[in-house]
């Protein structure tokens, strides 16, 4: 397994790490990810430690904390061997203090999730999304009086814009509290809003992608074909319109690529999707998910190996949208590109 620095911390990740959204399995959108119980995640543990994997990520409101205690029971007498990165910010409740990233929401929303993981330190919080009532110099603060004392170890952020997650980080250098070095965000083939402006911060700023749903929301599985019904028992069917909004005949354009690139190449089509995530700039780490151990195993096996040139080039191609202003002209323009070429 490989490992990369965290953003521009001294944390080293595996390229690929284990979300336990399918731990628990409570509700209309979780239930449908999966119910894995205690015994099921010790056992997806015992694989993933085996290939290297030791991030697990996990969320307050998956499943009303219950992949919290879930990951916890898994990992029972192992924390040592673990990374442990969790999620608050969304709403775990009715109350005007059950959401957002206030003073009283993170301190008790950490104290709630060390108890429900059996732990007493965090290697990686992140706030779930942002909060626009809430001063970023009180969300700081709080994260500063969470970190000296070593019940977070390091903090990032996921599906904050570009404005949102720079006023953040100049927040901090100002007062000097913690900086955000990581932001867990969608990225995939069918989703590449990422690359127009918060992968260019990420570079700039040092904060590393950890990147949540690599396969399109379960659209790039290798199921799923042009003018054909999505096939019985797929999650889709439950959980579409949860998830981002993907173009289908840019998903089939996708998808013709990638079975062509499996045939040539004996890879599945995850496999080939996740590697292509990983041949991309500030991507520190890929999340994948499974329900059972067969599913594991062939996301496993999306590392150690690249994609030639030529295969990203084609599925560059294949997955190319047009950029959104003011990004464009930096796409199309040589006096634009000579200024500030893109990254990608």
């Amino acid at each position: 397994m490989e490992y990369r620095r965290l953003g521009s911390s001294g944390l080293k990740v595996p390229v690929l790490s284990f979300g336990a959204g399918t731990f628990g399995g409570k509700g209309p959108l979780f239930g449908a990810w999966g119910s894995t119980d205690a015994a099921e995640a010790r056992r997806l543990v015992d694989i993933c430690l085996e290939a290297g994997v030791n991030l697990f990520d996990t969320a307050d409101v998956y499943s009303d904390g219950a992949s919290e205690e879930v990951l916890g029971a898994a990992i029972k007498g192992r924390r040592d061997d673990v990374m442990l990165s969790t999620k608050l910010s969304l709403p775990v409740g009715e109350g005007p203090n059950a959401a957002g990233s206030s003073r009283s929401r993170l301190i008790s929303g950490v104290e709630k999730a060390l108890k429900r993981l059996g732990t007493d330190y965090i290697d990686l919080l992140q706030l779930h999304a942002f909060d626009a009532g809430t001063p970023v110099e009180e969300v700081l603060s709080t994260l500063d009086t969470l970190v000296r004392p070593g019940k977070l170890r390091y903090v990032g952020v996921s599906n904050f814009s570009g404005w949102q997650l720079m006023k953040s980080l100049a927040a901090a250098d100002r007062q000097g509290y913690p900086r955000y070095v990581a932001n867990q965000v969608y990225y995939s083939l069918v989703g590449r809003d990422y690359e127009w402006e918060l992968m260019p911060l990420g570079l700039d700023q040092g904060v590393g992608a950890l990147v949540w749903s690599p396969l399109g929301w379960g659209r790039l599985t290798g199921k799923i074909r042009r003018g054909e019904p999505w096939p019985e028992g797929s999650r889709l069917h439950d959980t579409a319109a949860f998830g981002p909004p993907v173009d289908e005949e840019k998903l089939y354009d996708v998808v013709e690529v990638l079975d062509a690139i499996a045939q040539e190449t004996g890879k599945t089509v995850p496999q080939i999707a996740i590697n292509w995530l990983l041949r991309r700039p500030t991507v520190s780490s890929v999340i994948i998910g499974a329900r059972n151990e067969e599913q594991l195993r062939q996301n496993l096996g999306a590392a150690g190996w690249s994609l030639t040139p030529e295969e990203v080039a084609r599925l560059d191609a294949a997955s190319a949208t047009t950029a959104p202003y003011p990004y464009f002209p930096y796409y199309r323009q040589e006096g634009f590109a000579r200024i500030n070429p893109p990254v990608v």
